[in-house]
């Protein structure tokens, strides 16, 4: 049977599932601690399987098509964040302080790789361009998302300490990773012929963390402070944000003189952001009672780039292949 058009994806209805239990049956004391501790090890499991999953070879084979990359990059990392800084007196209109740095946190997160190659593809675009994006975008996010956050939690949380988030981000982001990088030699091939199962360890760490998140903040009161006026306006601010960067990657990319397959890979690469590597990343650098306020605004967004890209990608997919070829033969001349 079909599965209808109209559900979300796996993902999303399993972290539906998730904060609908945790808004019920939150963990409490020594259980809650347990979980911490499981988690901790799971976000290490899964920057670990991230260095050993990237590919230095794709990297290294894209990196020709560097006005492409850089595009790329300037609007995960400069345009997202400016943009987020730039709305900051309206969003404040609406939304919790607590709830704007979650909007912050989105907007400094790198690209998806797995949602974003798969769009291209279907949209005919640049793949191998777009499998370098993506990868580069999450390999300089390990180092610029902390960076970033770590400004923007100094200036929004005084009581979190910067020393003790740069080693957090050592020992739970940098070390495993790097240890998933030295390790691709012996584990890579393995990994590869395995991806459909470790997907499903990638997403229950995503899962686990959330639950841990969001149960600690319901016994901080979540749903007191988040009414469902503000639930809207969060979901009316997260299409909107995603709107302005697709608007802007669509025509800059235009006006840059890029054809249509590379137009295709950077409004999907520049305009996504990374649930997976933002739950993790959000768990390591927040305060324990802040993180399910922060991460509900990824996890909005998350839904609707989903259903925005879907729907994009099959009206690029449908357009002549005569433009394509006269798009690619132009760049020849």
């Amino acid at each position: 049977m079909a599965r209808p058009r109209f559900l979300p994806d796996n993902l999303t209805l399993m972290l539906l599932a998730v904060v609908i239990t945790a808004s019920f049956f939150p963990c409490t004391g020594s259980v809650a601690v347990g979980f911490d501790w499981l988690t901790t090890f799971m976000i290490g499991l899964l920057f670990f399987m991230h260095g050993a999953k990237l590919s230095r070879q794709a990297v290294v084979a894209g990196m020709v098509h560097w006005r492409l990359h850089l595009t790329v990059l300037l609007c995960t990392f400069a345009v997202f964040p400016l943009l987020g800084l730039i709305l900051k007196p309206a969003l404040l209109l609406v939304i919790t302080p607590d709830l704007y740095l979650g909007i912050l946190f989105l907007c400094v997160l790198p690209s998806t790789v797995q949602s974003s190659i798969a769009f291209t593809s279907v949209a005919r675009g640049n793949v191998p361009a777009a499998i370098c994006s993506a990868s580069a975008s999450n390999l300089l996010g390990i180092f610029l998302t902390p960076l970033m956050v770590s400004v923007i939690v100094v200036a929004h949380n005084a009581q979190h300490s910067s020393l003790d988030s740069i080693l957090k981000i050592v020992y739970q982001l940098l070390l495993p990773f790097v240890a998933g990088q030295i390790a691709r030699p012996w584990i890579g091939a393995w990994m590869d012929r395995n991806k459909s199962w470790l997907r499903w360890v990638d997403q229950s760490s995503v899962l686990l963390v959330v639950y841990v998140a969001f149960s600690e903040a319901v016994n901080q009161g979540l749903w007191r402070q988040v009414p469902v006026t503000m639930l809207i306006s969060l979901i009316v601010i997260s299409a909107l944000l995603l709107a302005i960067i697709m608007a802007l990657t669509t025509f800059g990319s235009r006006r840059m003189g890029f054809n249509k397959e590379d137009e295709i890979t950077i409004v999907f690469c520049g305009s996504k952001k990374s649930l997976a590597s933002g739950v993790p990343m959000a768990k390591v650098l927040f305060a324990s009672q802040t993180v399910g306020m922060v991460l509900l605004p990824l996890m909005l967004f998350h839904q609707i780039q989903l259903m925005v890209c879907a729907f994009l990608a099959q009206r690029y997919r449908s357009r002549p292949e005569e433009n394509d070829a006269s798009a690619k033969l132009g760049q020849v001349r």
